[in-house]
């Protein structure tokens, strides 16, 4: 199966012209001079980088984790620092970071590539951080049906470090905690420590 990073957004393709149009306008109202030599391609390169970053609208979260696999492990597994870039749904700024996953095996697993691809899927999009932790969680419930699922995801956000409050460095996290997890704090702990080993 392919990646999420060999997919582009149709739809940013099929309207390319549209597109170029409308960010030419955008620099032409911000007061930029179209003509100059450094602007001249601007519209098409950020017709191609939205073509990329949101080419999470091609994929179906779901179909992501893919083939999944029975093996009779019950304990707890962690894909941690997955690295993220996402665009905020509010100004369009980008966001990034780090995912960390952990779930527990209920008889069924997934090849541990999948769980990079699922963040692809669904933070190659406009998201919002809370969104992301909690769709990740709630796919991997559904796909996979585990003891429980665990999800941490840290992120520096543009919107907040570039403009308004103006905090750079300042790391947004949150989480989502699902089945035994939520039920047992003992491996809720063993989950957080393993991510900052």
């Amino acid at each position: 199966m392919a990646g999420v990073k060999d997919y582009v957004n149709t739809k940013v393709s099929n309207n390319r012209d549209a597109i170029e149009y409308h960010i030419q306008q955008i620099l032409n109202l911000i007061g930029e001079d179209t003509e100059r030599e450094g602007l001249l391609e601007t519209p098409a390169r950020v017709t191609r980088m939205y073509e990329e970053i949101f080419a999470g609208y091609e994929v179906d979260p779901r179909e992501v984790l893919g083939v999944t696999f029975d093996e009779n492990h019950e304990e707890l597994v962690i894909v941690k620092d997955i690295v993220y870039y996402s665009q905020c749904e509010h100004h369009m700024a980008p966001f990034f970071g780090k995912v960390h996953i952990g779930y527990i095996p209920s008889g069924k697993i997934a090849g541990l590539s999948k769980f990079a691809r699922l963040v692809d899927a669904i933070t190659r999009r406009l998201q919002v951080q809370e969104r992301i932790t909690s769709q990740i969680a709630d796919i991997m419930v559904e796909v996979l049906q585990p003891h429980g699922v665990m999800v941490v995801v840290e992120g520096e956000h543009l919107c907040m470090c570039s403009r308004g409050v103006k905090k750079s460095g300042s790391m947004t996290v949150t989480s989502a905690v699902r089945g035994l997890f939520r039920e047992d704090p003992a491996s809720r702990a063993e989950f957080l420590s393993l991510i900052r080993a």
